[in-house]
């Protein structure tokens, strides 16, 4: 796939956003039903804005500096010889199968009534209720809270993501009717209310926000070959939109453009509020941000035509065992007594460091360890690990190597949860690799904290394995091959990998694995546009209170328009006061002059000389005074707390979040492996 046709996609995003007409979320009361005759009902998405790829206006292509720090953060290194490499050898499928077939043996034969009880698909109606929840909109089928508490939500929404909700509520709305229960409550009009009216912006103006955002993405140079932008400041489910059209053309056009395996260089520009990473931000804003994403990986999957049914895992009868088999939470809850500030299992950490120490045998991961090592290793394991008397001096590195996949296979629930397993299964139906970027983004933001640290920490593993494929010979596909059966594969629920055309099936599934791995980095970072819809949540949600008293909604809107009017781009008298944090006590301030091109980067380096000349610091051999542990957070205002990248310009920030203070403190513990 050249770099200048997708740069051709993109710019067409920018001009064909969906302008179809939106319908209503409709919950009809049933015939029977007299109380809720005149009760409120469905959603008016008219007003449902597509939020502007960044708030205030912010340039989502940022200069030359930034351009060169896009590519060092959001890139991994150069595409190597397994990049290019376009589908897996015999060796690697017939691998895949040989960990398929071990992970059988390891299962035994399937109990129909053990599969039914371990896991199993929702009642009718019970799913779209469980993602109603997960999606934080429970309330539109309760009567118990106020029409602001729905409005805030759904507010935020582009049209396209309030489809999916909608098509969620006429589902449930339809599996009540189908078993003779009394209908929801009538929401029609929560957005015709004063609340949704002022909460709502225009939609003209979102619509023409949306056009000059990606107008100037239009402008963006265009890539090389072997480099492709992939643009996080418009909604995914949008831009599915966007490539389903250009599909319709090339095929009508007769031009069908095929991927050739290699994976690609992404850049991912800069906005000029920086990267956000997962750790960045509070528990508060990534409860948000999960809740948006799933509304938006469903939108996505809904156009794909993607059919993915989310699976229940019952409660598991726990093992005798301290390691194998227990679940990831439990680990996480015992070995945070032993070290407060792990993210994940101590014993996986152990195994893995082990398993970096000897990176360089040949057919690591691929040749299998002894049987007999093994049971004999884990059961001293399992009684030696915690009181310290076992050591890994003498483990072979293929049974270590076992032993990691032993580790993931008897989790009592996938590493990739039952929820979300066949979703992740799925990626690999979809036909354009930037999509499936997009999928694999999104599913990582919905994986519970423990799951998706314990992830990370086993895709950084196989990076370094696949790192010295000249010494172990395993390159990507390699790696990908065998470890995709123990991710995608679990007892807990039921699969379709395995199905249809084998060589097709194992190379599909491995490929997705070959995706994780390789753009772990990018797959790691919160979208632009998630970011954007989380700030507009608080800012609705911060503003709550205007809409209590209908005789001064108006006097407060306009000063609350009145406080927010910028300051002058050009002005060098800006001057914010900075905190500084030493632990939960703030030790003093300092003043900081905003100019046009003042970033994250050059307070923190002002802040340094200052404690410098107080004799505080670390002091370099080239006489710099260093903080390696110190970052700036902007905390309050339209976000819970936010650490900021280096490259976030501060005035652009002021501007987008004029109610937050500037804090700067230690980072949190982030040594541990996983983060």
């Amino acid at each position: 796939m050249g770099g200048r046709e997708e740069v051709v996609v993109v710019s067409r995003l920018g001009y064909t956003m969906p302008h179809s007409r939106l319908s209503r979320l409709r919950l009809r009361p049933a015939k029977t039903s007299t109380k809720n005759k005149h009760l409120k009902s469905s959603l008016l998405l008219k007003k449902i804005r597509n939020p502007s790829p960044t708030e205030m206006s912010v340039e989502p292509w940022a200069g030359t500096r930034d351009q060169a720090a896009a590519e060092d953060t959001h890139s991994t290194s150069e595409a190597s010889s397994q990049d290019q490499q376009q589908h897996p050898d015999k060796l690697c499928l017939d691998s895949f199968w040989s960990e398929v077939e071990t992970i059988r043996q390891g299962c035994g034969d399937p109990d129909p009534e053990c599969t039914r009880r371990d896991s199993r698909q929702s009642e009718e109606g019970e799913q779209e209720e469980q993602w109603l929840a997960d999606a934080g909109l429970s309330t539109l089928i309760s009567e118990d809270n106020e029409d602001v508490d729905k409005a805030v939500l759904l507010s935020t929404l582009t049209r396209t993501q309030a489809e999916a909700v909608q098509r969620r509520l006429d589902s449930y709305t339809l599996s009540l009717r189908k078993r003779n229960k009394p209908t929801p409550r009538d929401v029609r009009d929560i957005f015709n209310s004063p609340i949704a009216q002022t909460l709502l912006p225009d939609s003209q103006q979102s619509e023409d926000l949306a056009q000059d955002s990606m107008a100037s993405v239009a402008k963006a140079p265009l890539s090389t070959p072997k480099e492709e932008y992939l643009i996080t400041d418009v909604a995914y489910c949008e831009q599915a939109v966007i490539f389903l059209k250009q599909a319709k053309l090339e095929q009508d056009a007769g031009q069908r453009r095929k991927e050739d395996g290699t994976l690609p260089r992404f850049i991912c520009p800069k906005c000029r509020l920086g990267v956000t990473r997962i750790q960045d931000l509070s528990h508060a804003d990534m409860k948000k941000v999960r809740q948006l994403a799933l509304i938006d990986m469903t939108a996505v999957c809904d156009l794909l035509e993607l059919e993915v049914k989310r699976h229940k895992t019952s409660k598991r009868k726990m093992p005798d065992s301290t390691l194998f088999g227990v679940p990831l939470s439990t680990l996480l809850e015992n070995d945070q007594k032993i070290k407060p500030s792990t993210s994940i299992p101590l014993f996986l950490q152990s195994l893995l460091s082990v398993l970096e120490k000897k990176l360089d045998s040949e057919g690591m991961l691929r040749v299998p360890g002894s049987q007999s090592r093994i049971k004999l290793l884990q059961q001293k394991l399992e009684t030696c690990f915690y009181s310290g008397q076992f050591s890994w001096d003498e483990v072979n590195p293929n049974d270590a190597a076992a032993l990691l996949k032993k580790f993931i296979r008897e989790l009592p629930a996938p590493l990739l949860t039952s929820e979300y397993v066949n979703t992740f299964s799925a990626v690999r139906d979809i036909v354009e690799l930037k999509q499936k970027i997009h999928m694999l983004n999104l599913l990582i933001l919905l994986l519970p904290e423990p799951n998706r640290n314990t992830l990370k920490a086993l895709l950084e593993f196989l990076s370094k394995v696949v790192s010295r494929e000249r010494k172990n010979k395993m390159n990507l596909w390699a790696v990908a091959t065998i470890m995709a059966p123990n991710l995608f594969l679990h007892k807990a629920v039921p699969s379709r990998l395995t199905e249809g055309t084998e060589k097709g099936q194992a190379e599909k599934a491995a490929d997705v694995m070959r995706l994780l791995i390789r753009y772990q980095d990018l797959l790691w970072t919160i979208p632009n546009f998630l970011m954007s819809q989380v700030r507009k949540l608080n800012e609705n949600s911060n503003r709550r209170y205007q809409f209590y008293d209908r005789r001064i909604k108006n006097l407060l809107r306009k000063i609350h328009t009145d406080s927010r009017e910028k300051p002058d781009k050009n002005s060098s008298e800006l001057v914010r006061t900075v905190k500084i944090q030493v632990g939960d006590v703030v030790s003093g301030t300092m003043e900081y002059q905003l100019e046009v091109s003042s970033r994250a980067s050059d307070l923190l380096a002002q802040f340094h000389l200052r404690s410098s000349e107080n004799g505080k610091g670390k002091l370099r051999r080239n006489g710099s005074v260093a903080y390696p542990d110190c970052a700036l957070y902007e905390v309050g205002g339209n976000i819970g707390e936010h650490c900021l990248d280096p490259d976030t310009h501060l005035l652009d920030l002021y501007n987008s979040n004029h109610g937050g203070e500037w804090v700067i403190k230690l980072k949190p513990n982030t040594s541990s492996r996983g983060l």
